[in-house]
């Protein structure tokens, strides 16, 4: 017997041992396909922090960092990558502060039914399209992200880099609990309910359980914690205007991040549920476009950032069916987006961009539009700004718990290689955007090519 398990353990590790060789051949093969170097040639850069272009200029990129910026010509190795810019515009690659990386291609029903490894595989797919679509980076807040991170940062598929959040923690009946009513009553300390096993959201009625869901979520590599402080659109049993959480269950949750480093953001609409988030001390709202005046300068006195988004009337309610409650709180909410923005620029509030795009993938296709949109109260120099380098900010609250310590969202030497090249200029057209497929002409993310329509210059080919 003991003769038996010692062969099938020997047999099991040969296969690991073969399966490891193949993803390093794997590695190896996607290694020697990119350039040890690549050089942008004529391009003007915008450097994602001030609201103009420059003169035409070179850019060396080594590894997955920009190495060299120069308006002279710039000497690369002859195996280097030579691209003509032809005076294209260089940007950085665009943040997106709130996106939902495992909930795009799928429903509420289809994505609490669906086996996870379905999941994933639509994820990877939709990750792949978001990439190409120039979002470089995205702050995942809420849903089973973990595993598709890592895929992506393996190089096993190809997307955008993840600041995940893991599962969003609600309460009972908050947002976020998806549960059937047939499925009540809870057992307290019973077994995880199914939204709960994927990983897409946790339960906790009372400081202890908030502790343990939120340090579950560090513990499968959180960079943030997502609470949802209130009511919310997609969720069938959490009206707008209740609040959720206790304070000392939101100061709860706000100590166990903060003992490891990292913030809790949370999801609010309503005056109410954001001001008891200030209260506990956490650090970003997201959504918050039913804020009033005071609520809105308690945040600027408080210093924390507002993550919005350009959610708009006239675009409707697509994902969620006609005359539906979702339907309706989707549109209660985009009639507070343009106060929200009149007061994020009336106190200055740190405002981050991003899209909360779920359910749909029709609607993840305009992604890009949903920046443009944004010229509806920025100049299109301010709302890049926003969709780089203020984003990126906010991701370096995430301080150790960081899983891409370094530069993003700028243009700058010593900055990660995340760089789109536009067809045109995005701070005069911000349309641009939108029209991903012809507008963005070469996409890098990590120094790695994701796409190029451009032709490769010879290698001895030098430009001014």
């Amino acid at each position: 017997m003991m003769k038996l398990v010692a062969h099938c353990m020997c047999s099991l590790l040969t296969a690991v041992a073969g399966l490891g060789a193949l993803a390093y051949l794997g590695e190896s093969k996607a290694a020697s396909d990119t350039p040890s170097a690549v050089l942008l040639q004529n391009v003007r850069v915008f450097d994602g922090k001030s609201p103009r272009v420059s003169s035409p200029t070179n850019v060396l990129i080594v590894g997955p960092l920009i190495k060299t910026i120069s308006s002279t010509a710039i000497e690369a190795d002859s195996s280097a990558m030579r691209i003509d810019g032809g005076g294209r515009v260089l940007m950085p690659g665009l943040i997106d502060a709130h996106w939902h990386s495992m909930f795009l291609a799928t429903t509420p029903l289809a994505g609490l039914t669906s086996d996870v490894g379905y999941l994933n595989l639509l994820a990877a797919a939709e990750a792949n399209a978001t990439l190409l679509r120039g979002f470089t980076t995205v702050r995942d807040m809420g849903g089973p992200a973990f595993s598709l991170k890592r895929a992506i940062d393996e190089g096993v598929v190809s997307g955008p880099r993840i600041y995940p959040s893991g599962a969003m923690i609600t309460v009972t009946s908050g947002h976020g609990d998806f549960r059937q009513l047939y499925e009540l009553p809870r057992t307290i300390g019973g077994p995880p309910v199914r939204m709960e096993q994927i990983g897409a959201s946790a339960i906790a009625d009372s400081p202890d359980e908030v502790r343990v869901r939120v340090r579950e979520q560090l513990m499968q590599g959180a960079s943030q914690i997502k609470l949802t402080a209130g009511g919310g659109v997609a969720s069938p049993h959490s009206p707008l205007d209740v609040s959720t959480f206790t304070l000392p269950e939101l100061r709860a949750a706000v100590e166990a991040a903060e003992n490891w480093g990292t913030y809790v953001a949370v999801h609010a609409y309503t005056p109410r549920a954001i001001r008891s988030a200030l209260d506990a001390g956490v650090k970003c709202i997201e959504h918050g476009h039913l804020a009033d005046d005071a609520t809105a300068k308690l945040m600027a006195e408080k210093q924390v950032w507002w993550s919005l988004q350009p959610f708009l009337e006239e675009e409707g309610a697509s994902q969620f069916p006609e005359g539906s409650q979702e339907a309706a709180k989707k549109r209660e909410v985009a009639a507070g987006t343009d106060r929200a923005y009149a007061l994020a620029k009336k106190y200055k509030i740190k405002t981050a961009w991003g899209t909360d795009i779920l359910f749909s993938r029709e609607l993840a296709k305009g992604q890009g539009a949903m920046l443009a949109s944004m010229v509806r109260w920025y100049t299109p120099a301010e709302a890049l700004i926003m969709a780089t380098s203020t984003n990126a900010q906010l991701l370096t609250l995430s301080g150790k718990r960081n899983p891409y310590p370094g530069k993003l969202g700028v243009v700058e030497e010593g900055a990660f290689a995340d760089l789109l090249l536009v067809d045109g200029d995005p701070l005069q057209n911000l349309q641009l955007i939108a029209d991903p497929a012809r507008s963005l002409v070469v996409i890098i993310k990590n120094g790695v090519i994701a796409k190029n329509s451009l032709a490769v210059t010879p290698a001895n080919k030098t430009f001014p």
